[in-house]
């Protein structure tokens, strides 16, 4: 067994995740937005994940000219979260104006050009909402890949989903919506490439029949810092997470983990 390697956590890289819940036209359980990595991407390539990215400078000043206050981290990170978004899949979440399929095509266009979210705000005269994103999760893997991610996840509904959604063709091969319960189902058969932070976190949404169940049970459990660990004490080691953090399952046979 290769030991992974620790790094410091002052080096990880700080990002932004959302989980994007729509609600299935057939009236059954609840489905969420994910998009397949292009296989020639250093950090889970070929992987299904969640929309996000890494927090850009941008972000950030666009988060302290808001005058909110509070904190400044958690408000860059949902900016972030909101210009990934729209930048990786053509949907408008966190934002206040008029919005169509075309405007939304049009924004996305000028955010690409433009590479950063201000502009596209000033341009179509939108307001950000940051407090329509609610915290779900934050995972920071002190392991050594390619890249380490210090990542806040966020949870965004879309209620009739009844949008459009376009693959950028740059980080992502793929966009698809898909149930916490059906996506467990491909990975288990192999039809699908989950990573570690990502199968634990679709077996928590797994629990929840809906949008509204999730944002309770988000709100009720602080997103502290999960850091997996190494368990040693048995005859298999195992890779875990705290129990503490809403997760049904919190390890895994180190052997069998996706790591990344």
């Amino acid at each position: 067994m290769t030991e992974p390697e620790e790094v410091d956590p002052a080096t990880a890289i700080p990002a932004a995740t959302v989980v994007i819940f729509r609600n299935a036209r057939s009236g059954g359980l609840p489905e969420l937005l994910m998009v397949t990595r292009s296989a020639a991407m250093a950090f889970a390539g070929g992987a299904a994940v969640f929309p996000g990215g890494r927090i850009d400078d941008a972000d950030r000043e666009l988060a302290a000219s808001l005058g909110h206050g509070g904190d400044q981290d958690d408000l860059s990170a949902r900016v972030a979260a909101i210009r990934e978004t729209l930048e990786e899949t053509g949907l408008v979440i966190g934002l206040d104006g008029i919005v169509d399929a075309a405007i939304a095509a049009q924004a996305r266009a000028l955010l690409l050009d433009k590479g950063e979210l201000a502009p596209v705000l000033a341009h179509f005269g939108w307001k950000l909402a940051p407090q329509s994103l609610t915290p779900f999760a934050r995972w920071r893997p002190n392991m050594k890949h390619a890249r380490t991610f210090d990542t806040r996840f966020y949870l965004a509904n879309l209620g009739t989903g009844e949008v459009d959604i376009a693959i950028d063709a740059t980080e992502n091969t793929r966009l698809f919506w898909i149930s916490a319960q059906e996506a467990l189902a491909r990975a288990d058969r192999g039809e699908m490439r989950v990573i570690y932070p990502t199968r634990r976190n679709l077996e928590r949404l797994a629990q929840f029949r809906s949008f509204a169940e999730a944002q309770d049970h988000a709100l009720a459990i602080p997103p502290d810092i999960i850091v997996p660990f190494l368990d040693r004490s048995g005859p298999t080691t195992l890779l875990c997470i705290p129990e503490d953090r809403g997760y049904p399952i919190t390890a895994e046979p180190f052997e069998t983990a996706d790591r990344a």
